[in-house]
C-alpha cells in the first residue's frame, strides 16, 4: 500500500521533533517510528532524507521564523510549532513538488494535529506572512531575472 503525503509529511516531522531533543541511533529511531506509525523501514529511511535536507537547511529556516515571529523569542515558541514550520517553509522554498498553499496548508493541519488550534493560527500567521513576503519577492526576483530587457 502507497504511503499518503500527509503520513510521509508526519514521519518528516516526528524525525524533526525527535531531534530537537537530541541524537538517537539510526535503527533505534527507525524501529520506533516504524511501531509508532505503523510505516515501512523503507518509508521512515526516506523522510529521514527528507528530514536531514531540512536540518541542512535549518539556520536559513530559523532566521526567516525569527524574521516573521515578531514580539516572540524563538527559544520560546514550542518545539512542535518549531519543527513544522522549518518543514513548511522548507516545502514552501525548496519542494518542486508541493504547491506553496499545501505546504502552509499540510503545516497547519500538522499543528492542529499535534498542538493546537491557537498554535496553528500562529503557524498560519507566520508561513502567510513569509509567503506574501520573502517567497513573493523570490519569485518577483526570478521572473524579472528572466525577462528579456525592453520587454
Amino acid at each position: 500500500m502507497a504511503l499518503s503525503p500527509q503520513k510521509f509529511r508526519e514521519i518528516v516531522f516526528h524525525l524533526l521533533y525527535s531531534s530537537d531533543f537530541g541524537e538517537w541511533g539510526d535503527d533505534e529511531l527507525v524501529d520506533l517510528i516504524m511501531t509508532q506509525l505503523v510505516v515501512t523501514k523503507k518509508a521512515v529511511r526516506e523522510a529521514r532524507e527528507l528530514a536531514l535536507q531540512v536540518r541542512a537547511k535549518q539556520e536559513d529556516l530559523d532566521r526567516l521564523i525569527i524574521k516573521q515571529s515578531k514580539g516572540y523569542d524563538f527559544e520560546r515558541i514550542p518545539r512542535i510549532e518549531r519543527n513544522v514550520l522549518r518543514l513548511g517553509i522548507y516545502e514552501m522554498f525548496y519542494s518542486a513538488t508541493v504547491p506553496t498553499k499545501v505546504a502552509i496548508a499540510e503545516a497547519i493541519r500538522l499543528t492542529r494535529k499535534f498542538a493546537s488550534p491557537e498554535s496553528a493560527t500562529f503557524v498560519n500567521a507566520i508561513l502567510d506572512t513569509i509567503y506574501h513576503t520573502d517567497l513573493k519577492l523570490q519569485e518577483e526576483k526570478k521572473s524579472h531575472a528572466a525577462t528579456p530587457i525592453g520587454v
